[in-house]
């Protein structure tokens, strides 16, 4: 009964962890559940979301403060996606200038938007150090629900087995009044007159 009970916690599970999680539908749970994601950056994913969907990746990774390509890319493989799709990786490349002097005004407004990626990527370290003592939490949240649980399903198995000593005791008394019971009797002696 405790193996039955185990399988199916760990098929729950794991249909739990594989379940893709679209970020545009998600409810902070949902979003708490991938790794990588804590409480604070759900919520951060959520405050932003109220503002309006995400478009897709970029859109969400320049929205949410403290994620980057890096932590885009985790969180895509343990079953998050932005409008059905995964990260694919860094941004396309736009495509080429037709003329040089198109390129210089290209760039220069390309300079700005960058100044913003490279601040989120210095924030990166602390994000992921933080994201990493909330895994750690999580972790050990769930190891001690697990063991809560096996300890549970130990005190019931070891109450069930004390029924079953007490069930199988009674059972060879009850036997014997019912093969008592059930034998023929001897017809009770005439007194001899």
């Amino acid at each position: 009964m405790l193996k039955k009970i185990l399988a199916v916690v760990a098929m729950l599970y794991a249909s739990i962890a594989f379940a893709a999680v679209d970020v545009n539908k998600a409810t902070a749970a949902e979003l708490d559940g991938i790794k990588g994601i804590g409480p604070g950056i759900s919520t951060k994913i959520i405050d932003e979301r109220k503002k309006g969907n995400f478009k897709d990746w970029n859109d969400f990774i320049e929205r949410v403060k403290g994620v980057g390509d890096g932590n885009a890319a985790k969180f895509s493989s343990e079953g998050m996606t932005v409008n059905g799709a995964g990260f694919k990786g860094a941004a396309a490349a736009p495509a080429a200038p037709a003329a040089k002097a198109d390129a210089k005004p290209a760039a220069a407004a390309a300079a700005p938007a960058a100044a913003p990626a490279a601040k989120e990527e210095k924030k990166d370290p602390k994000a992921d150090a933080k994201m990493k003592a909330e895994d750690a939490k999580k972790a050990k949240a769930e190891e001690k629900a697990k063991k809560a649980e096996e300890a549970k399903a130990k005190k019931d198995a070891a109450k069930q087995a004390k029924e079953d000593a007490k069930k199988a005791k009674a059972e060879p008394k009850d036997s014997k009044k019912e093969a008592a019971a059930a034998a023929p009797q001897a017809p009770a002696s005439t007194p001899k007159k």
